[in-house]
């Protein structure tokens, strides 16, 4: 059978491969993987959470760069193009390099047969991060950032035994994969940790489970608050850690006063790598203020204000609703909503609903997505009023929509989801 001939028409055909768009468990990617020439021969952070995954790999990463090595960074999902997920000395991964890649992993994957005589199934995620390993050993880096999918113990970036292991949160979220508790969660998440390895956790009240995990495996758990942490200054910003002191370190680039944990968090993996990759002073502060990610308390240019973030859980809606609340005065907040079926609609209906005046509703494409109806009933449940929802047949038109009735002080929040993040993204770009 002839092979796509385009990253589009792979993509596709990587979701034809296993029955289930998300399936636990390592054995098929380790299998697969022990016919892929893809070994990696540097230091590995891995980074898993609720929140702040994302933020952390981008300023990880900008930081290294910035110091002169040579990194790459898997992350996902992605806004706009595949090709973001995997990102090779700060640039995304062209066609031709993905393309090759994904023939590879086919070949392995061809190779490496079941019981049945049949090519192991691997998921669209599977798949597509034994691709990303696959370029990142050909690329002779210095470093290499993963970024966790779904948990952590069983998550296909854990086949690669991390050199450092971070945490940055644990809230409720996937919970038909990880549990319903934040002790089942931490657990799976704190799967990434190693023994004889650091592991940071950036949650200043983690589970008892992920303690407890570092111990029974031995290793070094450094926690924010009692073994790293920052004092916001005003002004700029003071960290202290394993690695003693920084003082007036500038704000990051990414908006949010949460932000500082996420630097800070970066900064104590800094100090664990500081004998193999050392960082000086003016590097870390330009790698703070040049890190680029779309979609995190992204504020728009222009007016009305657009604020588009991809909180699509009710910690990260909290989060979300602080930040808004911090912001300067606006007469009123529009939202541009919509979120998958199988998340918290109403606990994020319920961080937020204080924060907004109106709500411009739509359903995401596919079959995850949650029905306007569905979306308006959470709504109505946190206490809106059935009057300040409009109904859009798409995120697109939903924003437009928002654009016109906002007036010039006020402001349009974009969040629930990636896909909404993405589709605002895409129609400003237009």
């Amino acid at each position: 059978m002839s092979r796509p001939a385009t990253v589009d028409a792979w993509l596709a055909y990587l979701a034809t491969l296993h029955p289930a768009s998300i399936a636990m468990g390592l054995d098929r990617v380790r299998a697969v993987l022990a016919n892929l020439d893809a070994t990696v021969a540097c230091p590995v952070v891995t980074v898993a959470g609720t929140n702040g995954k994302g933020s952390t790999c981008a300023m990880l990463d900008s930081v290294l760069r910035c110091s002169g090595y040579a990194v790459g960074l898997y992350t996902s999902p992605h806004l706009l193009r595949y090709h973001e997920r995997v990102r090779i000395r700060g640039r995304v991964a062209t066609d031709a390099e993905l393309l090759s890649a994904f023939n590879a992993v086919e070949d392995a994957r061809l190779a490496t047969t079941g019981p049945e005589g049949t090519p192991t199934p691997l998921t669209y995620f599977e798949f597509g991060t034994l691709a990303a390993l696959w370029l990142f050993a050909r690329a002779e880096l210095d470093a290499l950032v993963l970024e966790v999918g779904l948990g952590g113990r069983l998550d296909a970036v854990n086949v690669v035994d991390a050199t450092v292991a971070v945490l940055t949160s644990v809230a409720i979220d996937h919970t038909e994969y990880l549990g319903p508790t934040r002790e089942e969660i931490g657990r799976e998440k704190a799967g990434i940790f190693r023994g004889g390895r650091v592991a940071i956790c950036a949650d200043p009240d983690p589970p008892a489970s992920v303690v407890a995990r570092a111990s029974e495996i031995g290793a070094k758990l450094l926690r924010i608050r009692r073994d790293y942490g920052f004092v916001n200054e005003e002004t700029q910003w003071k960290y202290w850690g394993p690695g003693g002191e920084r003082y007036g370190l500038p704000f990051p680039a990414l908006r949010g006063a949460y932000q500082l944990a996420n630097a800070a968090t970066v900064l104590a993996a800094v100090d664990v790598l500081r004998d193999t990759l050392p960082v000086r002073g003016g590097a870390l502060r330009e790698g703070l203020l040049t890190v680029d990610l779309p979609g995190r308390f992204q504020v728009l240019p222009g007016r009305p204000t657009v604020v588009l973030d991809v909180a699509h859980n009710p910690h990260a809606a909290g989060v979300l609703a602080d930040e808004l609340g911090a912001m300067g005065y606006h007469p009123q907040t529009f939202a541009v909503f919509g979120m998958f079926a199988d998340k918290d609609m109403a606990g994020v209906a319920a961080a937020m609903h204080r924060r907004v005046d109106r709500w411009h509703i739509a359903p995401l494409p596919g079959p995850r997505g949650a029905s306007a109806d569905a979306m308006r009933d959470a709504l109505i449940a946190a206490g809106v009023d059935a009057s300040a929802v409009r109904i859009f047949p798409d995120i697109a038109s939903a924003y437009v929509a928002a654009t016109e009735a906002a007036g010039e002080t006020d402001r349009i929040a974009v969040f629930g989801s990636f896909l909404t993040v993405a589709a605002v993204l895409a129609a400003t770009q237009r």
